[in-house]
């Protein structure tokens, strides 16, 4: 992968941070905003849920669950939580923010972890990309070789439980900026 890549791979969070100050700057959230927002967000909690259930990183090719369907779906879940975000902070800037964010950022970093695991799975990867789709969903899951099930352990592991601490974290300061803003 070229230095480009790692570049966007490395300052990915930490360009998240500076994006989510702007998108806080920008929002003009209110209370139905925040709870549509936030409906939306747990839909995407859930996909990167099941997801971290699934996902034995750096161990095997996980090709189970909702990989079956589309080969990322903790960033399709992910993408579900920035339009979750853009929602409840209701305001255009912070919605092409997150959009914008999400678009660069994962886009390469998505291309960077196709680029490992063909290095690191060769040809099984090279079959699994042919029946599943890099991120929009299939309708009907490829059929996978095992039936790994969801496991909560993994999930734990997978420290997936951090994404739904942040999503609440941003929902708890959408409403601080709120009353604010009614003052």
């Amino acid at each position: 992968m070229s230095g480009d890549g790692k570049f966007f791979v490395r300052w990915r969070v930490r360009t998240g941070y500076l994006v989510a100050v702007a998108v806080l700057w920008f929002a003009r959230p209110v209370p139905t905003s925040i709870l549509y927002g936030g409906a939306i967000g747990l839909i995407g909690l859930f996909i990167r849920a099941y997801a971290a259930g699934y996902l034995h990183k750096q161990e095997v090719l996980t090709v189970t669950g909702p990989y079956a369907y589309t080969r990322n779906p903790l960033y399709l879940g992910s993408s579900v939580l920035a339009l979750g975000a853009a929602v409840a902070t209701r305001s255009w800037i912070s919605a092409a923010l997150l959009l914008f964010y999400f678009a660069v950022f994962y886009s390469m970093v998505m291309r960077r972890e196709e680029f490992e695991l063909r290095k690191r799975h060769g040809t099984a990867f090279d079959a699994y990309t042919k029946t599943v789709p890099l991120f929009f969903p299939r309708v009907i899951g490829a059929t996978a070789v095992g039936a790994a099930a969801f496991s909560f352990a993994q999930y734990k592991k997978n420290r997936e439980w951090k994404a739904a601490l942040g999503f609440l974290l941003l929902l708890g300061l959408l409403l601080v900026i709120w009353r604010l803003r009614m003052h």
